[in-house]
């Protein structure tokens, strides 16, 4: 898997299911997320972070925020509520077509087309809260690397990342598929089988090579949570990332 496969995949897939592409559910396909309801994932999303943000003494209000892999907006828009400011950045132009076009945060949301393995578009120490769920887990793990590295870079010193990776497939019978099946049969799964548009990779993160990688760029593992998910048959890690103030080295 490679990066210019990932951005053909998933503008495909937000050009033919955008809202299902984010949140896949088996009868919702075909465009049959009801759009208040989709969006009601993202307040739901967003409440549990600045619950946990809160209990970590974090700050849960932000000036200007990056939903890293926006897909249709449904967490930006969430996010705008608590923002004055919400830069959705996607790979996707019909997934950003979408965004705007359900985009009811009355100018608080700005969706960006990025295409490139990297945040150059955003200037160092630009945000105080990067946020991306749902996301990493769809890229090969040495991009994973290089968009930590840029998370901490674009952050503000003293600013927090809150981001989800997958760690590895549950013993159910598709999350052994995920175990023992090569990239490219599963691929041929997804589309001939389940008829998926374009195929959803998943990318296993060990949580001790994302802290060493996180580490390497001047960032800090605050907190993390790890939580079996079922409905995708695989286990989820959170981490909540700071950016200390006053870097030791220069990050552009």
């Amino acid at each position: 898997m490679d990066f210019d496969q990932v951005r053909r995949d998933w503008t495909t897939l937000g050009a033919r299911d955008p809202l299902w592409a984010v949140s896949v559910s088996a009868d919702k396909r075909g465009g049959r997320w009801d759009v208040d309801e989709f969006l009601a994932l993202g307040r739901r999303d967003v409440a549990t972070a600045r619950a946990w943000l809160a209990d970590l003494g974090l700050p849960t209000t932000w000036e200007r925020v990056l939903d890293f892999g926006c897909g249709a907006g449904r967490l930006s828009q969430a996010l705008a509520e608590h923002a004055d400011e919400v830069v959705g950045v996607d790979v996707s132009a019909p997934m950003l077509e979408t965004a705007r076009e359900l985009d009811r945060s009355a100018g608080r949301c700005r969706f960006v087309l990025n295409e490139a393995p990297d945040l150059h578009v955003f200037p160092s120490g630009s945000f105080d809260l990067v946020y991306s769920e749902l996301v990493l887990q769809h890229l090969p793990r040495r991009v994973v690397a290089d968009y930590l590295a840029e998370f901490v870079r674009v952050l503000r010193p003293g600013a927090i990342a809150l981001v989800q990776c997958t760690v590895r497939p549950l013993w159910t019978m598709k999350g052994v598929v995920w175990r023992i099946a090569p990239g490219r049969l599963v691929r041929l799964l997804q589309r001939g089988v389940l008829g998926y548009p374009a195929p959803m990779l998943m990318t296993p993160v060990p949580p001790a090579w994302l802290k060493t990688v996180v580490e390497a760029h001047g960032g800090v593992v605050v907190d993390s949570s790890t939580t079996a998910e079922p409905d995708t048959h695989w286990v989820s890690a959170r981490y909540v990332l700071h950016k200390p103030v006053g870097e030791p080295r220069n990050q552009d």
